[in-house]
C-alpha cells in the first residue's frame, strides 16, 4: 500500500508542477506581455506588434497551452496506470 501510495503523491507532484508552469504561462502571456505591448511599436505583418499580441498571439499561446497539458497528463496518465479505460 505504501508504494502505491508514494506513486499517487508522485503523479500529483507532476501534475501540480505542470499546472504551475503553464498558468505562469497563461499569467505572462495574459497580463505581462498585454501591459508592455503598447511599447512594442513596430509592424508585424502589416499590423502593429501590439495589436496582433492581443488579438491573436495570446489566442494562439492558449490553445498551445492546452494541447500541451492535454498531451502531457495523457503521458502521465498512463505513466501512472490511471488512464481512462485501465
Amino acid at each position: 500500500m505504501q508504494q502505491l501510495s508514494e506513486r499517487h503523491h508522485q503523479y500529483w507532484r507532476k501534475n501540480l508542477r505542470i499546472t504551475s508552469i503553464l498558468l505562469a504561462i497563461w499569467f505572462v502571456v495574459t497580463y505581462v506581455v498585454g501591459y508592455f505591448a503598447r511599447d512594442l511599436n513596430f509592424n508585424f505583418f502589416g499590423w502593429p506588434f501590439s495589436f496582433w499580441v492581443a488579438s491573436q498571439g495570446s489566442l494562439v499561446v492558449y490553445v498551445l497551452i492546452i494541447w500541451f497539458y492535454a498531451r502531457y497528463m495523457n503521458k502521465l496518465d498512463q505513466e501512472h496506470g490511471v488512464a481512462e479505460g485501465e
